[in-house]
Order: structure tokens, then sequence, then C-alpha cells
């Protein structure tokens, strides 16, 4: 294997991130902060670390995202077994999925990264050969954008996500003081190994109500003080109009001078708290510390190929048809961002 490389990319106003080659990984996000560079991204030391990881830090996660039950899925009445990596359960693709991938660089300038990778017929189990391009992309005011793009020549699932986990407050600290909002009025629960149960539940009176900005110490309080299995924050929610102008989520830091505005045109967004982050080196070696970070992944709904039923658009993509999914991420320092009662306009709108 030739040596893995590193990329950074700039925008005008001060914004730096640094991607690798390795899982088309987004390494680093740097952000100006009042007058200070503020990293609010976990990360690893290098980009070697990115192909053994076990935490999926910053990885694009395909070519399903998040679980699917059994390790199988039929398609046009055939059964396809995959690999299964989390117990009898695949999750983000199974072991070598595009996280495990060296991606080949297509496009590169100032301000864009763009990667492609060409996953074969059979790979971790899925049918079809899949072409798939990533996009990074800088600008101004503070955004960062991620698009994905896919073609196959077999009907097959693809569900295409970032895995990037946030610290706004910068490396070392925990996130229970953050505020989230999730534009989303209905969640998916889960049984102890995080599948969906098959309901879609409203979030109206419990821990998993995010439709005004909450203190995320104070949700996961609430949801201990119930005393169900499993007693974490690794949800999906149904967002409420995924093809709408408003965000999915947006996020502010413990000390409020930095907010994260999330726009995406999935159907769902996967919360996950950070519990298990200590089994995870950081860039120093060291353990992260518990909730040291949470990952905001927008997706296709988990294991929706195993409910027909469900509303929400599914995942099966055929010859001729394009997959797209873009990610927006906004930067607002505390002189541009909403108000701590209303992030993003979305408390106005519930």
């Amino acid at each position: 294997m030739s040596a893995l490389k590193t990329f950074e990319l700039r925008s005008p106003d001060g914004l730096r991130i640094a991607v690798t080659d390795a899982g088309a990984s987004w390494m680093s996000c740097v952000v100006p902060v009042n007058g200070d560079d503020r990293e609010v991204l976990l990360g690893y030391e290098t980009p070697e670390d990115y192909l053994r990881q076990p935490g999926y830090l910053g990885a694009v996660v395909g070519r399903y995202a998040n679980r699917i039950a059994g390790a199988s899925f039929e398609l046009d009445g055939r059964r396809f077994a995959l690999d299964a990596n989390e117990g009898p359960n695949q999750l983000h693709g199974g072991t070598g999925g595009f996280h495990r991938k060296v991606w080949d660089v297509t496009h590169q300038d100032e301000h864009t990264l763009e990667l492609a990778l060409r996953s074969e017929d059979g790979d971790q189990g899925y049918p079809g050969r899949l072409d798939v391009r990533v996009t990074y992309r800088v600008e101004a005011p503070l955004t960062v954008s991620v698009s994905f793009e896919a073609r196959t020549d077999a009907p097959t699932l693809v569900n295409i996500s970032s895995h990037a986990y946030f610290n706004l407050d910068g490396p070392g600290r925990d996130i229970l003081d953050q505020q989230l909002q999730i534009a989303g009025s209905r969640y998916l629960p889960v049984r102890v190994d995080l599948i969906p149960t098959g309901e879609q539940q409203p979030v109206a009176g419990t821990p998993f109500d995010f439709r005004q900005p909450r203190r995320i110490g104070d949700a996961l309080e609430a949801l201990r003080r119930l005393d169900v299995q499993p007693a974490c924050h690794d949800h999906c929610w149904l967002i409420d109009d995924p093809l709408g102008e408003d965000d999915a989520a947006t996020l502010r830091s413990g000390d409020r001078q930095l907010t994260l505005a999330l726009h995406s045109d999935a159907p769902g967004l996967q919360f996950y708290a950070g519990e298990f982050l200590p089994e995870t080196p950081d860039r120093q070696g060291r353990p992260h510390l518990k909730h040291g970070g949470l990952a905001i992944e927008p997706e296709a709904l988990p294991d929706s190929p195993h409910h027909p039923e469900w509303p929400q658009p599914g995942a099966v993509l055929r010859p001729g048809e394009v997959y797209r999914h873009r990610l927006t991420y906004r930067f607002l320092p505390s002189s541009s961002s909403p108000s701590s009662s209303s992030p993003a306009t979305l408390a106005d709108k519930t």
C-alpha cells in the first residue's frame, strides 16, 4: 500500500479542515472563534490510525450507515448475507466498509477535495458494483459541505454518511454542558442491541425531546432515571422536513461562544453521545473522555430494509439512478450565533 495522504482545505475567512484518503476521513476542523483557533473535531494521530480505528472517527461510512439486523436483507426476491461485525448484525457497512478503504483523490484545490472509491460486487455481501464519490468543500462564511454521489450496475442498498464527532468546546472536555436541538418530533426506539423495534414514537415528554435547545447532560440524566436499557443516546430521529430549508440539528458550545448548524436532505439523524469513546484513542494516543464528543449522522433510517411499512424513503439504488446526499455544516461564532433560545430558528417552529 502506498503512503497515505492528508489534505488541508481553507476557507477565505479562516476555517481549516484536514481530510485523509484513509476512509475519506475528516481528520480536523479548526474554526476561528473570537480571535482564537478552536479544534472542534475528534481525531486520531496519524492517517494510518484511521484504517484500524474502532470508533469511526471522521470516517465516511457505507455502503449502509448504521445497523442492519441479522446482517442480511432481501431485495427483488433474493436474500443477501452481509458481513456481521456487531454480533449477528452489521454496523456501518461491515468490517471492511468504506471506513477501511483507501480512496482515490480525483480533484483538489484550495477549497475542494474530491475522492472516489469503487466497491466491487459482493463487497461485504452487497450486490452490484458501486462507484462512489465524496466531495469536501469549504467556503465563507465558515461552512463545510460534504457531498456523496453513487452509481450501481445492479440493484443494491446505499446509505452513506459522515461519522464526524464534534466537541465545540475543544478537545479534553466533555459535551454535557453543550446544547443540542434536533428538528424531529419522532424517534426510533431500539432494542438492547440498538436495532430499531419498528415503532416510530413521539419525542414529547421523553429524554429524546430535543425540539428546543436542551443541555445534553440533562437529557442523559433524564434517560438514566427511567432505568431502561440501553441507557444511552444512540438513536435515530425522524427529521420533520428533510427537504425543507430548516437545519436538521444545531449544537451550541458549553461556553456559548460557538454554534454548529447542520443541514441535510436525509430523512433521519442518528445522535450518539459518545458513551464508549474511552475505547478510542485521541490524537495523543490517550483514551477519549466519556462523552468527549458527539456524532450527529444524517442518514436513511437504520434497518430500513426490514421495515417496508415505514413511510420514509428507503435505501435501494438501481442501475440508471444516481444516489445523492449532501451535508452542510455552518459554524457561527458568538457574534453571529442564533440566540440560545432558538438556534437556527427551529424553536420558533415547534
